[in-house]
């Protein structure tokens, strides 16, 4: 959440950076509330110490054995303490209001985000590979991986319904290759520590990085209990130091973590239907960097280029684009995308985001550092991208790497997790 004395000291800025967004956030009632509640404190601890220093009175007149005069000021207090109660009433509503008004403002982005109202302003930094020249015509995953038959839609809606998919074979094995070469690249080259985490979060994680209350209609909740399905990993690697004050020579830490991920993809029907680009339950590897503010950009660059190692480790071509402030995510401050090329579809498609949240995941999760001078404790600042979307890294792999007769190229990084395996061949599939 945004810090209570920016909105309070420079709700003009505020307001700006959120237009920019193109965001409804109600900040006129958040500060019309935050200045009442305020007002009330103060009017709070006005009534307080006069009633302190009633009591003191009437234990001077009792003493002095004025009884007449102490039982009349007793009696007045009375009163006073009546109106404590009522003002204390007034305090804890005005102050639950302000603390779910907080929740449903989203960040600011930084002075470097692009401006512009739609994802039609983002901006293309750079690219990296050429798309490949097919002599014939591509196909989609979607024909390509029941075509092999390693990936089967039409079993996996009598299992579960639309939006899943079962991976057979080969194809079960190239998924479970690409999550031990993203896992093994994060953790031995790029300086990651592996997590595995419950796959179940509750309420306080999902408030502390954003999910909650805003995108409470895409997850899935078990119901009677406070636990949701965890929508992405990055709910469990911020939360696993919530409420902590870390030692500044610990920073930055660095997490990753595979793991199933959950999502009810609410409003997005008709989007993205076929094949494996938006499903309900998918695979992703997570990486998350908890941060020293001074070197919060620093980091960011520096995530993006180990989820960038991927791509490039698999030659997949991909381009890098910076979101505009109309298309950032809520609890977003600046994202940088990865988008890989699909030969099927002729177009790059979203492979990771890679976000810098500045503060306001870690003011959520009460996630600070201690300075090294033994100063105040201060928030940290997190980032966090996929590193990658496993099931989309696999359809770049196989839309990328089909030849004329419907095989399937295995890249040469990937084939020591597949047993040598440098074909997949429609023929290497049985039902």
């Amino acid at each position: 959440m945004l810090s209570r004395d920016l909105y309070r000291n420079d709700p003009e800025r505020v307001r700006r950076m959120l237009e920019l967004r193109r965001t409804e956030a109600p900040l006129d009632r958040l500060l019309e509330v935050d200045s009442e509640w305020r007002a009330l404190l103060v009017r709070l601890e006005e009534l307080k110490a006069r009633r302190n220093s009633g009591s003191k009175e009437i234990g001077a007149l009792f003493r002095d054995g004025r009884r007449d005069e102490a039982e009349a000021k007793r009696a007045a207090m009375s009163a006073v303490g009546d109106e404590i109660s009522s003002v204390e009433d007034q305090t804890r509503v005005l102050e639950e209001e302000l603390g779910a008004l907080e929740l449903t403002v989203p960040n600011l982005p930084t002075d470097d985000v692009p401006e512009g109202p739609d994802a039609s302003a983002n901006r293309e930094e750079r690219c990296w590979g050429t798309p490949p020249t097919l002599a014939f015509e591509a196909l989609a995953h979607w024909d390509l991986g029941p075509a092999l038959g390693i990936i089967d839609f039409e079993r996996a809606v009598t299992i579960a319904g639309a939006r899943f998919a079962v991976l057979r074979g080969a194809g079960a094995a190239l998924e479970r290759a690409l999550t031990s070469y993203m896992l093994d690249l994060h953790t031995r080259k790029h300086g990651y520590t592996e997590i595995l985490p419950p796959a179940l979060v509750n309420t306080a994680s999902l408030q502390s990085t954003g999910q909650l209350p805003k995108f409470a209609d895409d997850l899935f909740h078990l119901e009677s209990t406070d636990l949701y399905l965890s929508p992405t990993a990055e709910v469990q690697l911020t939360n696993l130091h919530r409420g902590e004050v870390l030692d500044e020579a610990e920073l930055p830490r660095r997490y990753c973590a595979f793991t199933p991920c959950f999502r009810a993809e609410a409003g997005s029907y008709g989007k993205d239907v076929r094949g494996l680009i938006r499903l309900h339950q998918f695979h992703k590897v997570e990486l998350v960097q908890l941060t020293h503010p001074d070197r919060s950009a620093h980091a960011l660059g520096e995530l993006t280029g180990h989820a960038e190692a991927v791509l490039q480790g698999l030659g997949l071509p991909y381009r890098v684009v910076s979101l505009c402030t109309g298309d950032l995510g809520f609890s977003a401050a600046r994202t940088t995308d990865l988008e890989v090329w699909l030969p099927g579809q002729s177009a790059y498609r979203e492979i990771s985001s890679c976000s810098s949240f500045t503060d306001f995941q870690a003011r959520r999760a009460r996630l600070r550092y201690r300075p090294a001078d033994g100063g105040k404790a201060r928030l940290v600042h997190t980032i966090n991208g996929s590193g990658l979307a496993v099931g989309r890294t696999m359809v770049a792999v196989l839309e990328n790497y089909q030849r004329a007769d419907g095989s399937v190229v295995v890249p040469e990084v990937l084939r020591p997790y597949m047993g040598g395996l440098e074909v997949i061949e429609p023929a290497s599939q049985s039902c």
